[in-house]
C-alpha cells in the first residue's frame, strides 16, 4: 500500500447557537500589557446571526488501495506546513510505517521541533493511525493493546464560560454536575497585573465552585501560562482550603525552574506542559521533578505515537498523564489503553469540542460524565457532508 495523495480539505460551516457562543475569555500571558488585558476576543470562528461560523482544515491521506486516514481540525498555519513541507516526502510511501515516517518528518523539519511545524507532524501521525485502523477494520485502541476499562471519567473543562459573576458560575457548575460530571476545570481571568481585585476574583471563583459542588467533586484551576512564582504561591495559599485537584500551567512552558520553585512551596499538585512538544521536551519537566500531572496534547506534541512515548516515560516516575483535550476522538483511544492509576481522567473541553467535532459524522461525547470505548474503525474521523456548507482544496500541489 502506498500514499497517493495528501489533501488539505478547507471546510466552512455554521454551528447553531442560542445567543453568543463564547461568554468570557481566560487570562493570557500577553495580559501583562493593559491594551491586551482589556480585549474580549475569542478564537475558533465568528459569531453570526445564523450561529457560530467555522472555517477550518482537515488532513486526508489517500492510498492506492482506497484506504484513507483523516485528522483535524487544524488551522491554516498548520495546514501550510502539511501541504508545503511534509506532503512531498509522504507521497509514494508506506502509510503503515508510521514510526519511520515520524522520524523522517522530525529529522527533515530541523527548525520545526516545536510550534506549528510540530502540530503538522502531529496531525499527519494521527491521520496515519486513523488509516491503519481503517485498513485493519479495528478501533485504534485495539491496536494499542486493548482497553484497560470500558469507559473513562471525564472532567468538564469550562473554557469560555463566564467566571466573574458568582451566580452564573454556580448556575453553570450545577448544570454540569447534574449531567453526571464529578470533576470540573475552570479558568482564571486575572493574572499578576490585575492587582488585588483580580486576586480576590480568582479566589472567589474557587470558593464559589467548592461551595456549589460540595466536598466530593474534583475542582481543577487553569492559569494558562499567565502567572509567575510569587503570585502563584500567594494564590495557592489562599485557595488551598478549597482542595483543588490541581493548579494547571502556572507559567510559560520554558520556565521549568519557575515550576519547580512553585512546586516546592505549595501543597496543591501542579499540572502542565500542554504547550510542550515531544518526548525530549517532557523529559526536561520530568527530570526536573517540576510537575505532578503531565498534559501533552495529542495534536500538538507529536501525535498519538509521541504521546505514547511520553506516557511510558512518565510511568517510570509514577507520574499521571492526562492529555490536553484538543481532540476527544484521538484522546479516548489513548486514555482507555492506559493504567487507570496513571490516566484517571480524560479532559472534555465543553465548548471547544462543539467546534472541533462540528464536522464529524460521529462526534464523541460523554454520557453521565464518562466516555465509553468507541466501536468505529480507526479514530472515528469520518466527516459529515451535511455539515459542510462549502469546501475547497487548500495548498494543492
Amino acid at each position: 500500500m502506498k500514499i497517493t495523495a495528501v489533501r488539505l480539505r478547507k471546510l466552512r460551516g455554521t454551528m447553531p447557537t442560542s445567543g453568543s457562543f463564547w461568554e468570557e475569555r481566560l487570562v493570557r500571558p500577553i495580559d501583562i500589557y493593559p491594551e491586551y488585558r482589556a480585549r474580549q476576543d475569542f478564537e475558533g470562528g465568528q459569531q453570526t446571526e445564523r450561529g457560530f461560523a467555522i472555517e477550518t482544515y482537515f488532513v486526508q491521506i489517500e492510498t492506492n488501495e482506497g484506504v484513507i486516514g483523516i485528522a483535524g481540525p487544524v488551522p491554516d498555519t498548520v495546514a501550510f506546513f502539511v501541504g508545503r513541507r511534509l506532503r512531498p516526502m509522504l507521497m509514494g510511501r508506506d502509510p503503515i510505517a508510521h514510526e519511520m515516517l515520524w522520524d523522517q518528518m522530525h529529522r527533515l523539519m530541523v527548525h520545526g521541533r516545536q510550534g506549528d511545524a510540530m502540530l503538522a507532524i502531529s496531525a499527519i501521525d494521527c491521520a496515519l493511525w486513523d488509516l491503519k485502523g481503517r485498513w485493519l477494520g479495528q478501533p485504534v485502541y485495539k491496536l494499542l493493546g486493548g482497553p484497560t476499562r470500558p469507559s473513562i471519567p471525564t472532567y468538564a473543562s469550562m473554557l469560555g464560560f463566564a467566571t466573574q459573576d458568582a451566580g452564573r458560575v454556580r448556575e453553570r457548575a450545577l448544570v454540569f454536575s447534574e449531567q453526571g460530571y464529578v470533576a470540573q476545570k475552570w479558568f482564571f481571568r486575572h493574572g499578576p497585573m490585575s492587582g488585588p481585585e483580580g486576586m480576590r476574583k480568582n479566589v472567589e471563583l474557587v470558593r464559589t465552585l467548592r461551595e456549589t459542588l460540595g466536598e466530593d467533586d474534583d475542582i481543577m484551576l487553569d492559569c494558562w501560562q499567565s502567572m509567575e512564582p510569587s503570585y502563584v504561591i500567594d494564590l495557592a495559599s489562599r485557595i488551598a482550603e478549597y482542595r483543588p485537584r490541581w493548579l494547571e500551567e502556572c507559567c510559560m512552558p520554558d520556565r521549568i525552574d519557575s515550576y519547580r520553585r512553585i512546586k516546592d512551596k505549595i501543597s496543591i499538585p501542579l499540572s502542565g506542559a500542554e504547550h510542550e512538544y515531544t518526548r525530549w521536551g517532557f523529559k526536561r519537566f520530568i527530570d526536573a521533578r517540576a510537575l505532578d500531572i503531565l498534559q501533552p496534547d495529542i495534536y500538538w506534541c507529536g501525535g498519538l505515537s509521541e504521546t505514547l512515548k511520553i506516557a511510558a516515560y512518565a510511568t517510570v516516575h509514577d507520574l499521571i498523564t492526562i492529555p490536553h483535550g484538543h481532540s476527544t476522538p484521538a484522546g479516548i483511544h489513548f486514555s482507555v489503553t492506559q493504567s487507570p492509576i496513571h490516566t484517571p481522567y480524560q479532559e472534555y473541553l465543553v465548548k471547544w469540542n462543539d467546534i472541533h467535532q462540528h464536522f464529524l459524522a460521529h462526534p464523541v461525547k460523554p454520557e453521565r460524565g464518562e466516555i465509553h470505548v468507541p466501536s468505529i474503525a480507526g479514530l472515528g474521523m469520518d466527516l459529515d457532508p451535511a455539515k459542510i456548507e462549502a469546501e475547497e482544496e487548500a495548498f494543492a500541489p
